[in-house]
């Protein structure tokens, strides 16, 4: 079977589920390349809470780009994780949009919005295995 037939039966949920995930992984690692330029060029004293801060942001890279191929790979306990995290964007969002920060916390809080809708999606959980 080509990779082409497979990616037709896959929902178009799925794929732009996976697609969203991906996108929002690259973010965060170009976030993280960022924020470790600034951790060496800086002359900041409080080390520990710039390497925390750089740490908690590769982590949550990894989880992001973890799950999205997880979800590319049909492996049914990555929707749960996925789910968790679109809507832990979310509040993160409405923070940021409802104190000064809207042209970050719009898109943060529709993407977060988007990605719940996608996984869950019936066809999504079907794709999945989930009953």
């Amino acid at each position: 079977m080509s990779g082409t037939a497979a990616a037709e039966r896959e929902p178009a949920t799925l794929r732009w589920a996976v697609r969203l995930l991906f996108a929002e992984g690259i973010g965060l690692a170009l976030l993280t390349l960022v924020i470790v330029y600034l951790d060496v060029t800086s002359k900041s004293t409080f080390l520990a809470t710039a390497l925390s801060f750089t740490g908690y942001l590769a982590l949550m890279t990894l989880l992001f780009l973890g799950i999205a191929i997880a979800l590319h790979r049909r492996q049914r306990w990555a929707r749960g994780p996925g789910i968790v995290t679109q809507m832990l964007q979310m509040p993160i969002g409405w923070t940021m949009l409802t104190h000064g920060q809207p042209y970050i916390g719009a898109p943060l809080f529709a993407l977060g919005l988007a990605g719940a809708i996608l996984l869950f999606a019936p066809s999504t959980r079907i794709a999945l295995g989930i009953r």
